[in-house]
């Protein structure tokens, strides 16, 4: 059975993300994991080794309890029944223990809540959420507080990637779960270009290797390609966006400039799934 990780800091948004995750997990009929990753303070001197190992096991039992009441207070008293377990440990990077824990249950998916307003802010400030895009052996689910688990239409950025293929193909195990409709759009920066011939030919190898019917391939043309994404999403009411990350020049990269940070407020609407190059 697949494993979804969802990693927990106890914030207002990650009420919304656990019950996103929880969702998702119910309808791929996956196994959900919440944790929850803490650290001690720091101790020298042998006379605290005492007092440390038992500020190990109080801090450990602390935080599981924690843990297990937080997800039964916003998603029932029933958790084994939901598939739904729980681990807090100690790790000194949230972002390190996240991926270790994704590695030991080869996790099929790792969602996390956006602690800013918007998902531009959350990669750019938010260490933790662009380590795990970078690093994650799994696609990233960024999950924002006004996310609605209505899931019916996702759109799919791509730039004609080889490995897009790969993510077009794991994001279609999702969609059909919901019977959601993906668009996978391409932005280009002129129509006299050879946009349409390229995605014509990129539409050929998807459907070599992704039978979902509900398959649908767009080009937009714009200079701005954040602003021509945007106004795509918004007037087509999308329900997910999602993308591939390279690791030397990413959309993520190209599209999340520090210089359209306000720009992108509204973008944190949008629940971001995001796959790593590496992983296809």
């Amino acid at each position: 059975m697949k494993t979804i990780i969802f990693a927990s800091d106890y914030s207002k948004n990650a009420v919304t993300a656990l019950k996103y995750a929880s969702g998702l997990s119910s309808k791929l009929g996956a196994n959900l994991l919440v944790i929850h990753i803490y650290s001690l303070p720091m101790m020298l001197g042998l006379e605290f080794d005492i007092f440390y190992d038992e500020l190990e096991k109080t801090t450990l039992k602390k935080h599981n309890t924690k843990l297990k009441n937080f997800c039964k207070k916003h998603l029932g008293k029933d958790l084994a029944g939901m598939n739904v377990k729980t681990e807090a440990f100690e790790n000194l990077s949230v972002s390190h223990g996240i991926l270790a824990k994704a590695a030991e249950h080869k996790a099929f998916m790792i969602v996390i809540g956006m602690k800013k307003e918007s998902a531009i802010k959350e990669l750019f400030m938010g260490d933790t959420s662009m380590s795990l895009i970078e690093k994650a052996p799994c696609p990233v689910l960024l999950v924002p507080k006004s996310a609605s688990e209505n899931l019916k239409k996702i759109v799919y950025a791509t730039d004609f990637e080889q490995e897009d293929i790969g993510a077009i193909y794991k994001l279609s195990q999702i969609a059909k779960k919901f019977g959601a409709k993906i668009t996978v759009v391409h932005i280009a920066p002129s129509i006299t270009g050879d946009a349409n011939i390229k995605m014509d030919w990129f539409k050929e190898m998807v459907e070599q290797k992704v039978t979902y019917k509900k398959i649908k391939f767009k080009v937009l043309f714009s200079e701005v390609i954040f602003g021509a994404l945007k106004a795509y999403l918004d007037s087509n009411k999308i329900d997910m966006v999602a993308m591939l990350e390279r690791e030397k020049s990413g959309f993520l990269k190209k599209l999340f400039q520090r210089d359209m940070v306000k720009e992108m407020e509204s973008f944190g609407k949008i629940p971001l799934l995001s796959f790593n190059e590496a992983n296809y």
